[in-house]
């Protein structure tokens, strides 16, 4: 809360309070205070630096919040409908047809794996290979070399700064 005050300066008395979301008009600007008009049509000053022409963190939190449930109920009605495909229709007399539940994912499997291939790649091509296996190879390889290069040329230095003695 942040109270409105009757002046700009510090001599003002308060005449009302201002919780973290309400709207105020902007009347004028004077330094760091800001002559605003409340929603009751009362007028008086706050610190420019309290007011934020951005909608307060809270509302947009409560936005994300809902919109994640949202895009999370969405996720699961897609994995059901697809595990719905994937499964073939059971044969007459088999364990499936006699009370499994239709679409269950084998238990431990893992949602991305019920993902067709043609899914994952253009053109129904194979799937691509894990790329972070070489990428780490030559990540270590490259700072390898980058070591011995560097104490080469450190040693090299250190050489012919003190004529040929190796001081370290």
């Amino acid at each position: 809360m942040v109270n409105v005050n009757s002046a700009p300066d510090a001599s003002g008395e308060r005449i009302a309070t201002v919780k973290s979301g309400e709207r105020v008009e902007v009347i004028e600007r004077v330094r760091d205070q800001v002559h605003v008009r409340l929603n009751g049509g009362r007028d008086g000053w706050i610190r420019a630096s309290y007011l934020s022409a951005e909608e307060p963190l809270r509302a947009r939190l409560a936005q994300r919040d809902a919109d994640v449930a949202r895009l999370q109920q969405e996720v699961s009605g897609l994995m059901a409908q697809l595990r719905a495909e994937r499964t073939p229709a059971p044969a007459p007399g088999s364990d499936a047809a006699r009370g499994a539940p239709a679409g269950a994912a084998p238990a431990g499997e893992d949602p991305a794996a019920l993902m067709p291939a043609t899914l994952l790649t253009p053109g129904g091509a194979e799937p691509a290979r894990r790329l972070w296996p070489w990428a780490l190879g030559s990540v270590l390889l490259s700072l390898g070399v980058g070591f011995v290069l560097g104490a080469l040329v450190l040693d090299r230095h250190i050489r012919r700064k003190y004529g040929g003695l190796r001081i370290y």
